[in-house]
């Protein structure tokens, strides 16, 4: 047989039924036999249209949907969500709800980010970090669960304010819980990081420079851990964050392993912010009085960003004075960042696919908005 046929490329697909997917995508790869030589994402598979269904749902009904994008840190889409209908219809939110907020979004942060190191593991080999990591997401959920009744989609941030505060001996449980925590992320730390051979299934797979970050787009961990220092907690501080101190976690690399690790060690700020929080919250109210059901901002647009798990979430709204949003548009962390495996990809082999994807740490509820 002529040499020539043994050097064609081999088209494949991967999803968007795969596990490696992290999710309803799907990559059309050519291999240079075990080789990625080109990787193409493509998306749909997971489209619900909530952009064009906020247009036909009052501001107060968007919020639901809101929990259907990042469906692993739905308070996050719901505060970014609620904060751009607030600064639209110039809403003022009482300082024990922004308390609440911050609370309840870096505890999201947790439970994400356990999500996403327990993928690390998996798809290098170590499936133990997995059950590990999600037996510390779980009691993150579980207060969650004594807060809203919710596990998953909560619904919990609403224009002005919070749907509920927090029931007697919550705050305890909570701080009791970031107490014992540390201790939990220390062992994942050694279980995973500390273990040869996840580190030589992580380190120097899809190194992407610091110049590349910035040029590709790249926000949260994905451009942290090439030491890209930029968190809108910090650079454009929000809520009551510029009275709480943490450190921003950058990593050296820009490879899987550094992306993976700023997780984790992003979790242990996350830990510091909340007992800060706690110990600062005041009473009082928990929402905004005499907010009418239908929310009417002028004519007028808006937008509002925050740091979510995966990066900069950003919310644009148009209002033209009426109790439906004219347009509403998200700026989807997700989707900027899991677009760089068409650039990442190339040049390692299959089996080093699903470990850059996951490090990417897609939600695909969030890119097929």
């Amino acid at each position: 047989m002529p040499d020539q046929e043994f050097n064609q490329e081999l088209v494949v697909n991967v999803g968007p039924q795969h596990p490696s997917t992290h999710g309803v995508g799907r990559i059309l790869l050519n291999l240079d036999g075990d080789i990625v030589r080109k990787a193409e994402l493509i998306i749909g598979h997971l489209h619900r249209g909530i952009e064009k269904m906020a247009e036909n749902r009052t501001y107060l009904q968007v919020v639901p949907l809101t929990d259907r994008l990042d469906y692993v840190g739905s308070m996050y889409a719901n505060w970014a969500y609620c904060r751009a209908v607030e600064k639209a219809a110039a809403i003022d939110v009482p300082e024990r709800a922004e308390y609440l907020r911050v609370i309840v979004c870096e505890m999201q942060r947790i439970a994400s980010h356990m999500m996403s190191v327990g993928s690390s593991g998996a798809d290098s080999g170590a499936f133990t970090v997995f059950v590990y990591a999600f037996d510390l997401r779980e009691r993150i959920v579980e207060l969650f669960e004594q807060l809203c009744g919710a596990r998953l989609t909560y619904s919990y941030v609403r224009p002005g304010g919070v749907a509920f505060d927090a029931p007697d001996g919550w705050a305890d449980a909570v701080l009791a819980e970031m107490r014992k925590l540390p201790t939990g992320l220390e062992e994942l730390d050694k279980l995973l990081f500390g273990n040869v051979i996840a580190r030589g299934r992580l380190k120097g797979v899809g190194i992407m420079s610091t110049e590349q970050a910035i040029a590709w787009g790249a926000t949260g961990p994905v451009a942290r851990g090439s030491g890209v220092a930029l968190d809108i907690r910090r650079q454009d501080a929000y809520s009551v964050y510029p009275r709480i101190g943490f450190d921003v976690v950058v990593g050296d690399n820009g490879d899987a392993y550094d992306r993976a690790r700023c997780r984790l060690l992003e979790c242990f700020e996350s830990v510091r912010i909340i007992e800060q929080a706690i110990t600062q919250m005041p009473e009082g109210p928990i929402l905004t009085d005499g907010i009418p059901r239908l929310i009417a901002p002028p004519k007028g647009d808006a937008y509002a960003r925050i740091e979510s798990a995966r990066g900069t979430l950003g919310v644009y709204t148009v209002s033209d004075g009426g109790a439906k949003p004219y347009r509403v548009h998200f700026r989807s962390p997700a989707f900027c960042n899991v677009s760089l495996i068409s650039r990442l990809a190339p040049s390692h082999v299959l089996s080093d696919l699903g470990v850059i994807l996951g490090s990417l740490d897609p939600v695909f509820g969030e890119v097929d908005r």
